[in-house]
């Protein structure tokens, strides 16, 4: 099951194993439980420390990653490779005695828990932002002996995820209940359980140098060039890693081949906590307002946090279509990532919105596992010629340019797409079963109208060295009126807004 080179680096992840454990292994006789026993029995050869017996759990096929004696809870139902390899990894490790990098306060929270919890994660294995769902879960399972996680493969259990209506990955089900969709961090699934934090620590911060709001590229490139100035650095982050959680294959960032959105986010993190950055995770700003020699902002949380400079660096989202069933059937047929999602529609037709390279290079990854794609471009394709011809080779894509998208069809889920022909202003059907959209992003910088300058398109305008119409407030990346929304520009102007914040302190 496992190559050469990663069974050397999986060789030297598991001689960090601290104390023996048992993989209970429930397999039949089809192809799944045959490859799923290979590579159980591979884990074994490789470590005196793993244990396999046989037994039966709820899923076939499928095991589980025990302390010997005692049931952890963690179950994956399919073959945890792919994007879940870190997953099976982490499982190994820490059910072993290792300790997770998760701070004490947030393991309280979980330890914390009262009543049963069982989590079951449908996920692909293609899929990015599961791995982070799945991991969290995984942790919860090991420090709360009242909660149990299972990993579910949508493509070895197709019958349980139709019967589900379970359309888009990562989606999380609690006691059997729907429970939510898409990446969630462990403090988000805390805050999403009712598991408040402590709101005291907030009120006893004292005012900072620079506070930098949003936690992508921009965000932790003002972290770092801010914190080696030595001066008191904050960075509030609604997400830290911002877009490029969602963003799969990297390749135009500078001096790296090749990585990805999740693999360099994390990156970032660890870069920023080398340096003395008060970093507050899954905090969102609602309000700023110039006071003296302060600057306040509010969180969403009701604190108020002061700084003598503040750095704008809240990044874009994904753009919406604005029509009638997008929101209804997001989840259910209307999704945002085709990498994620994509497995889940195989043998199907489906349709992507958008004529440019994110809606290009979704149809051509989406081309490969669907029956028929059609591709609809509102006013002809944008993308560079290399996608343009690519897109025109395949056999199953269809490409519908000049229309307008009108309505998502569905009653329980999307069943097809209305949209006009702008040639002849008449309205037409299509049937579908799933709808991506790729139509651009939108800043994130609704809470700064009227506060700080915006332009036509919601953008904050900054100057040469990124600041802005208010004294002592700069900005950096995606939310600003640079021209070229790319990951090394945004860490680019990330350091010119962190520069140019300190010298408005030196000369104020």
């Amino acid at each position: 099951m496992l190559d050469a080179e990663i069974k050397a680096q999986l060789s030297q992840y598991l001689q960090l194993m601290e104390n023996d454990i048992v993989i209970k292994l429930s397999v039949g006789n089809d192809h799944t439980s045959k490859d799923m026993t290979a590579l159980v029995e591979e884990l074994a050869a490789m470590s005196s420390k793993i244990k396999v017996e046989k037994t039966t759990l709820e899923r076939t096929p499928s095991f589980s990653i025990n302390r010997i004696n005692e049931d952890t809870g963690i179950t994956f139902a399919g073959i945890p490779l792919g994007h879940e390899f870190t997953s099976l990894v982490l499982a190994l490790l820490q059910v072993s005695g290792r300790a997770p990098k998760v701070d004490e306060k947030t393991l309280d929270r979980v330890k914390s828990l009262q009543g049963t919890y069982r989590f079951e994660t449908y996920a692909s294995l293609s899929c990015h932002n599961c791995p982070d769902v799945v991991q969290a879960l995984n942790v919860m399972s090991l420090v709360n002996p009242n909660i149990t996680h299972t990993m579910i493969d949508g493509s070895v259990f197709k019958e349980e995820v139709e019967s589900k209506n379970i359309m888009a990955v990562p989606t999380v089900h609690l006691n059997g209940e729907f429970f939510s969709s898409g990446r969630m961090s462990l403090e988000e699934i805390l805050a999403k359980l009712g598991s408040t934090e402590d709101l005291s620590d907030f009120a006893e911060k004292e005012p900072y140098d620079v506070l930098i709001i949003g936690g992508g590229p921009a965000g932790a490139s003002a972290a770092i060039y801010s914190a080696r100035k030595g001066i008191r650095t904050g960075i509030v982050a609604d997400r830290f890693g911002g877009q490029i959680l969602d963003t799969l294959g990297i390749e135009n960032f500078i001096s790296v081949n090749y990585t990805e959105g999740p693999k360099l986010a994390a990156s970032l993190e660890e870069h920023v906590k080398q340096y003395d950055v008060d970093i507050m995770n899954l905090q969102r700003a609602t309000h700023l307002e110039k006071k003296d020699d302060f600057i306040e902002i509010t969180l969403e949380n009701g604190a108020v946090l002061k700084s003598k400079t503040v750095i704008l660096s809240t990044g874009a989202r994904w753009r919406n279509l604005g029509v009638p069933g997008e929101a209804e059937f997001r989840n259910k047929g209307v999704a945002y990532c085709a990498h994620c999602d994509g497995p889940l529609f195989e043998g199907k037709h489906v349709a992507v919105i958008g004529g440019g390279n994110s809606g290009v290079e979704a149809a051509i990854d989406l081309a490969g596992i669907v029956k028929h794609v059609t591709l609809f471009a509102r006013s002809g394709l944008k993308a560079d010629p290399v996608l343009k011809e690519r897109i025109r080779s395949l056999p199953n894509v269809t490409i519908i340019e000049n229309t307008k998208i009108k309505e998502i069809t569905g009653t329980n889920k999307v069943n097809g797409i209305d949209y006009i022909d702008c040639d002849t202003n008449e309205t037409r059907h299509l049937d579908v079963e799933g709808v991506f959209v790729q139509i651009g992003h939108v800043p994130n910088t609704e809470w700064l109208q009227n506060i700080v300058e915006l332009n036509e398109h919601g953008e904050i305008k900054i100057g040469k060295n990124g600041a802005t119409n208010i004294p002592g407030v700069f900005a950096a990346g995606d939310c600003t009126d640079t021209p070229y929304k790319q990951i090394i520009i945004s860490m680019g102007s990330g350091a010119i807004a962190a520069l140019g914040a300190f010298d408005y302190l030196i000369r104020n």
